[in-house]
């Protein structure tokens, strides 16, 4: 069993699972379906065509700097009526949520030659790579050096070093972990269960936990 890691740091980022009409809303750590389309933009692989095998990876996030979650407003005219034209005289706001400053330390087990095959798309990405929306681009590159590991998720989230220090209230904290289990914790549903052209979306069981390490990223 091989892991892989990605890091996602970035000054805005936004991991929207229930957005509905016009508002946008954000989740406080990154949704197993953004991090797919991550995964498939660095890929170059069309909207069309399956991710089973990337939804197949287990996957887990450990929260190294909680973001501050953040709201936007944007507004829009010219919208569509029901009759298909234009609407000029109309405004619509639409408020946009999203994460400030965070950064997340994301794992995602399984076969490892498929995870040596994304870690070299996102070093080399056929398309764009945004955090969750195209106006939010990490700040440092997803890919981080030797990125594939093996052992399982939590033995490699365990001992990887923190990508950030804490904020001053967290000082002293264990960092929250998202874990993706097989029947136990919360559901969410961010699983991916077809094509991203078909908007099909299942469920999927999230253990909160807490973990532990040291911050080393501070002299």
């Amino acid at each position: 069993m091989a892991t892989l890691l990605l890091r996602l740091a970035g000054p805005m980022q936004a991991w929207g699972t229930t957005s509905r009409f016009d508002e946008r809303d954000s989740g406080l750590e990154p949704s197993k379906s953004g991090v797919i389309g991550l995964i498939c933009a660095a890929l170059g692989r069309d909207r069309s065509l399956p991710v089973d095998d990337i939804a197949s990876l287990r996957m887990a996030v450990r929260v190294d700097r909680e973001g501050l979650l953040m709201r936007d407003y944007q507004t829009a005219t010219g919208v569509l009526l029901a009759s298909g034209k234009p609407d000029h005289k109309r405004t619509v706001v639409s408020p946009r949520f999203y994460l400030s400053d965070a950064v997340f330390l994301v794992g995602l087990e399984g076969d490892a030659a498929l995870l040596s095959t994304i870690q070299l798309a996102l070093q080399q990405p056929v398309w764009p790579l945004a955090l969750g929306r195209k106006s939010m681009p990490p700040a440092l590159p997803l890919w981080l050096p030797e990125g594939v590991q093996n052992g399982d998720l939590l033995s490699v989230l365990h001992t990887w070093p923190r990508l950030a220090s804490g904020r001053a209230e967290q000082h002293g904290q264990p960092l929250r972990l998202m874990l993706e289990h097989p029947s136990e914790g919360a559901v969410r549903l961010d699983q991916p269960v077809g094509p991203f052209s078909e908007r099909r979306f299942g469920p999927r069981f999230v253990k909160p936990e807490v973990m532990h390490v040291p911050d080393q990223t501070q002299a």
